[in-house]
């Protein structure tokens, strides 16, 4: 492994205006909206700059997006916090229940349960993370998610729950 300097311990993060992405949301049905985004249409959230998670594949209440490990995702012992691998598991469960709303709809966690069963580290380069919804009511959604590796290997996985409900304004 080639050892790191104090100029790879650096990162630099920009962003878009979230705003642009929340005003398109609403005059868009779910999928429409997150195909967009793949296709750069609309700004990836700031989270996903943050982080460096990128939206691989988005199909009806099937979501994949990919993160990269690094330093900068580490926890004080030595492998990538915990708290990043459930922000990618509710980002990717949650996008599979966005990808089915109709316009004028939006959604938010209710309850998040992650079961973490093997360290991330940077010797695993590269995660996968996958969402898909098991059902979606008018007022509830449930879906699942992975964590694995470009070999299959399993990281994560986890369940959600999501209130469905109208878009006001």
């Amino acid at each position: 492994m080639t050892e790191l300097t104090e100029q790879d311990r650096q990162r630099t993060v920009s962003w878009a205006d979230p705003a642009i992405g929340a005003r398109r949301a609403a005059d868009m049905d779910g999928l429409e909206f997150l195909r967009a985004m793949q296709r750069g249409e609309i700004p990836a959230p700031p989270i996903a700059a943050l982080l460096g998670m990128e939206m691989r594949s988005v199909e009806p209440g099937a979501v994949t997006f990919s993160l990269p490990s690094g330093e900068h995702l580490y926890n004080p012992i030595g492998s990538v916090h915990g708290g990043v691998a459930c922000t990618l598991l509710d980002t990717v469960m949650g996008c599979a229940v966005h990808s089915r709303l109709e316009r004028g709809q939006a959604y938010t966690t209710l309850e998040l349960k992650v079961n973490l069963v093997r360290a991330i580290t940077t010797e695993v380069p590269l995660v996968l993370a996958e969402g898909i919804v098991v059902s979606m009511g008018r007022r509830v959604a449930t879906a699942t998610g992975q964590i694995v590796d470009e070999s299959g290997r399993l990281y994560a996985h986890a369940s959600t729950t999501c209130l469905v409900f109208p878009v006001v304004g």
